[in-house]
């Protein structure tokens, strides 16, 4: 039976800074510490961080083998478990592929946790690194080491172990919603952008009902003739913005898909994938009403619409039930292109509760939150449950009024 939780030691080190280097990685069943594989290897000449990051990628790549699907990875290398928790810059360009190759495979698990260890608590990474070291300078190899018994991690039922459940079932209600500020990881530095997903967020272009102030929910009207001038402009943009995204999603409204398939079309992908959770809130009887007749005719209905996102317009659709859709496409998006820009098209609605909870915030922003149709709004979203809103409604690029 394959072990559900693993933990990772790993290791790497250089004699020189350039010089030999090797690394070495062990992986361990949590429950028990008994080693459950091992890797190691010489790898010519390098530095101590590359040597580091060889060792992490090993051993993820043997908990992988094993069927893991969560996994601690414990470090004595302070730059690669704060740099793989996006709270350091990754600076020297020799360590971005590195860094990118094992982001790719901590995609492969459930869940990932780094930590920090002191030196001594590392020691049989420590020592397979060492001989790969000495095989890389052409030492030879020393006797072999007795095997070593298996060590208790943790007890099961230990105090610590409570605590790191707690903190798991916490991590993985962040990876879900992506707005729980206890586990949210948290960094005044940026992260590394390209380990992350990109969602190009792009409102459709104008239609009659934007201008005429009306409810425009699952009505599927077109675009205007403005709407239509401004689409071009935005699909310039975002081939600008993201000439190498991996795919344009829609919600299935055509005033949404003339949108993405014109961005698409700027972009030379094709087709364009609809994702019918992206479809605007059904406004139910207020559909095509101006927002002067909901008031004057639903005075009460639209206060307590406006008080809770739990309450839905007569006939239609609440906001809390938008939300969820939403979160389902967008943690779809997530999983599908780690790593990859995606454009997005879809309503004011959806695309305002994706940035409400990718800010973190709360109702209030959604009745606080302008967003214009045809523009842009760009989150990044990392497979920690990481979050960065790089920026929101984005109109630069469209033509003057």
């Amino acid at each position: 039976m394959a072990p559900r939780v693993v933990v990772v030691e790993a290791d790497g080190g250089s004699r020189g800074n350039p010089g030999p280097a090797g690394y070495g990685a062990v992986v361990r069943d949590q429950e028990t510490g008994a080693v459950l594989a091992e890797r190691s290897e010489a790898i010519g000449t390098a530095t101590n961080n590359v040597a580091e990051y060889r060792g992490l990628i090993a051993g993820l790549e043997a908990a992988a083998e094993l069927g893991a699907s969560e996994v601690e990875a414990r470090m004595d290398s302070k730059l690669v478990v704060e740099q793989m928790c996006g709270r350091w810059q990754i600076k020297h360009p020799g360590l971005r592929p590195l860094a990118a190759q094992a982001a790719a495979l901590v995609g492969r698990f459930a869940a990932v946790r780094f930590n920090w260890i002191p030196r001594d608590r590392n020691k049989h990474a420590d020592a397979l690194a060492n001989a790969a070291m000495d095989a890389a300078a052409g030492v030879p190899a020393r006797p072999a080491r007795a095997a070593e018994p298996p060590r208790q991690v943790a007890a099961p039922d230990s105090p610590a172990r409570a605590a790191a459940r707690e903190a798991a079932a916490r991590a993985a209600t962040a990876r879900t919603t992506g707005t729980d500020p206890a586990t949210a990881p948290a960094s005044w530095e940026p992260r590394p952008s390209f380990t992350a997903t990109r969602l190009i967020l792009v409102r459709h272009g104008e239609t009659e009902y934007t201008e005429q102030r009306r409810y425009s929910g699952r009505g599927d009207v077109p675009l205007s003739d403005r709407g239509q001038a401004q689409v071009k402009s935005t699909a310039t943009r975002v081939a600008a913005l993201a000439p190498s995204a991996a795919a344009v999603v829609s919600s299935p409204l055509t005033r949404c898909t003339r949108t993405a398939e014109a961005i698409a079309g700027a972009l030379g992908r094709s087709p364009v994938r609809v994702d019918d959770d992206l479809i605007e809130c059904d406004f139910g009887a207020w559909e095509g009403r101006t927002f002067a007749e909901v008031r004057e005719r639903w005075a009460g209905e639209m206060d307590a619409w406006l008080a809770s996102t739990k309450v839905a317009p007569p006939e239609g659709e609440s906001f809390a039930e938008v939300a969820a859709r939403c979160r389902r496409a967008v943690e779809r998006l997530r999983e599908a292109y780690r790593g990859e820009t995606v454009v997005v098209v879809s309503h004011v609605s959806p695309i305002k509760l994706i940035l409400r909870d990718a800010l973190g915030a709360g109702d209030a922003l959604l009745h606080r939150l302008f967003l214009d149709a045809a523009g842009i709004s760009v989150v990044d979203l990392w497979p920690d449950g990481g979050v960065a809103v790089r920026s929101v409604n984005d109109t630069a690029h469209l033509p003057s009024a």
